[in-house]
């Protein structure tokens, strides 16, 4: 029996060397021990005719109260994002000055996917995010709602929503200039 037991750890081990092997030019070789799959900036811009249906989603916001993607009036910028993770922390300053640039013509909305209230709000108050931001941590509404556009664990990922709550953009990875998003948005502003 401890030989069986002992023969059992061995070829699981065994496997777990393998797979970390085979995972390594996989996206599992991109998430590390952050938890996150780090994105490469890609754009993928998304038809008109081929852009799906608005899926509703809502949420508890950061700094109290609750969020409906009905409130959405427009072209609409939503970042998946959370504190800890380093592009994150990145891009927000990138984000705080699209917003600042755009926020009078395009809504924007982040949706936090780990976070509580506070440490949501002490990163908003550090990297100068004035928009709102949902917190998903627990029901993960907001992800569900672009479930096949953003993977769960692809953060930080952007979305351009088009007047119709639709996607027509998505940058998988961290902006790190604005010229992108604003170029993205001001087309869609522009149909």
């Amino acid at each position: 029996m401890k030989r069986r037991r002992m023969r059992v750890a061995g070829i699981a081990l065994a496997a777990l060397a393998l797979a970390g092997c085979a995972s390594a030019d996989g996206v599992a070789g991109q998430v590390g021990d952050a938890g996150y799959i780090a994105g490469d900036g890609f754009v993928t811009e998304f038809p008109v005719e081929e852009r799906g249906e608005p899926q509703p989603f809502s949420g508890p916001l950061v700094d109290g109260g609750e969020f409906d993607s009905a409130e959405l009036d427009g072209v609409t910028l939503v970042n998946f994002w959370y504190a800890a993770c380093p592009p994150c922390r990145i891009e927000a300053p990138v984000l705080a000055e699209l917003h600042a640039e755009l926020g009078d013509r395009v809504d924007f909305l982040g949706i936090n996917v780990r976070d509580g209230a506070a440490q949501a709000a002490a990163f908003e108050e550090q990297f100068g995010v004035e928009y709102p931001s949902i917190l998903d941590d627990e029901t993960a509404a907001g992800q569900l709602a672009f479930t096949g556009i953003v993977a769960p664990n692809a953060v930080p990922t952007t979305l351009i929503l088009d007047a119709d709550g639709r996607v027509a953009a998505r940058v998988s990875g961290a902006v790190t200039d604005s010229s992108i998003l604003s170029t993205l948005l001001r087309e869609e502003l522009e149909r």
